[in-house]
């Protein structure tokens, strides 16, 4: 085997070289206390922030649900004027065979009359 590098299989050594600004100074207990303190802080911070994009989510599924309710709701409405406004235009036409107002020539002639629709409504 050579000198200097490692055998097949092994891993390469490790340095132990300490990131820029991190000496291997002791630390302090104060320090120490410093860093749990900065951590709990930081955790209770995620867990704050975790629960309101939750809480979010959750708020944002339910006017999700109830927009899809009032869409169901709106589109059986529109189905159901539909229906009224076929049956309307049926009316319509066969009230249109058989208006007097409709099939008389004289009115064909514009004469101011109160209204004419009056005329054609049972008295």
């Amino acid at each position: 085997m050579s000198q200097g590098l490692p055998a097949a299989g092994s891993a390469p050594p490790r340095s132990v070289v300490a990131a820029p600004g991190n000496q291997s100074q002791p630390q302090s207990p104060e320090d120490d206390d410093r860093k749990v303190r900065r951590r709990e802080k930081n955790r209770v911070a995620a867990q704050r922030s975790r629960k309101k994009q939750t809480q979010k989510a959750d708020k944002l599924h339910e006017e999700y649900e109830c927009l899809e309710q009032e869409n169901t709701l709106l589109q059986r409405e529109i189905g159901k004027l539909r229906e009224e406004l076929r049956h309307l235009s049926e009316a319509l036409k066969e009230h249109e065979k058989m208006c007097p107002l409709l099939l008389c020539p004289v009115n064909f002639v514009p004469v101011l009359r109160p209204d004419p629709v009056a005329g054609c409504l049972p008295r």
